[in-house]
């Protein structure tokens, strides 16, 4: 048997449970800092508990270097954007966005946001994490097509981790403040992190679509991609920025999401 539906679905209600442990854990962190913002630093997080969740359920029943790719591919990147944003938000007031959503709630604040903030990411995360809990479970050997996904993965982290941090350094020149950065991959994407982003999810796709119950899965790299070009990623991000002196020529000549040669004046 190549796939174990019955150690698959115990596996569905443990992963579930880890999701339902951070959201918990990040509740109470929210109560502490008072900003709801801490939901961003636990984002990443979220993946990583399913990842250990599977792992550790799946023994015995997949793959075992399959086990081992979607485990450490999951939590280098997910420790990665953790580690980012925390630091990232350390010391800082509520986001605004959060602020905004807030101020529709009709009775408590914190039920309406345990509904529409926490609750929300936690469905999101579990759905887009579905090619850890189905590739974790899948007994075939690992293929060129998951071989294949690990390179993916390694273009996504180069260039969401590299993109956060030349951003990072461009930011603390006093020089820069209110400006528009437009160099290293910024000059040839308006996001690479995003676009970072979106191929690591691309890539854990193709570690767990080897087989069958794998490719299944290819709703869940989709709907990472739309909710960071067409969601609460690179669309919020631009409203925000277009109002910046400089932006338009930059967003003219540089490419919204894939990385290409900057157009010419």
């Amino acid at each position: 048997m190549h796939f174990d539906s019955g150690a698959f679905v115990v596996g569905l209600g443990w992963a579930a449970a880890g999701v339902l442990v951070v959201l918990s854990g990040t509740f109470v962190a929210s109560r502490i800092a008072h900003k709801h913002s801490v939901i961003d630093t636990a984002w990443g997080l979220l993946f990583v508990s399913v990842a250990v969740a599977v792992f550790v359920a799946s023994s015995g029943h997949g793959d075992p270097l399959r086990r081992v790719l979607l485990l450490v591919l999951t939590c280098v990147w997910g420790l990665r954007l953790a580690q980012h944003i925390g630091r990232r938000s350390l010391g800082k007031p509520e986001d605004p966005r959060y602020e905004q959503l807030l101020a529709k709630a009709k009775g408590d604040p914190d039920l309406y946001a345990l509904r529409m903030v926490y609750l929300l990411q936690g469905v999101l995360a579990y759905l887009i994490a579905a090619p850890i809990l189905i590739g974790g479970f899948e007994g075939r050997p690992v293929g060129a097509v998951a071989w294949t996904g690990v390179g993916v993965w390694a273009v996504g982290l180069f260039f969401e981790s590299v993109g956060d941090w030349q951003l990072e350094r461009w930011r603390a020149d006093p020089a820069h403040q209110g400006g528009v950065m437009d160099v290293g991959l910024w000059r040839y994407t308006r996001h690479p992190n995003y676009f970072g982003d979106a191929c690591v999810w691309w890539g854990i796709f193709l570690v767990a679509a080897d087989a069958l119950p794998g490719v299944a899965t290819i709703a869940a790299p989709v709907l990472m991609t739309l909710l960071l070009t067409k969601g609460s990623g690179a669309r919020i991000l631009e409203k925000h920025m277009s109002g910046r002196e400089g932006w338009d020529e930059y967003a003219a000549r540089t490419s919204g999401f894939s990385p290409l040669p900057p157009r010419k004046p």
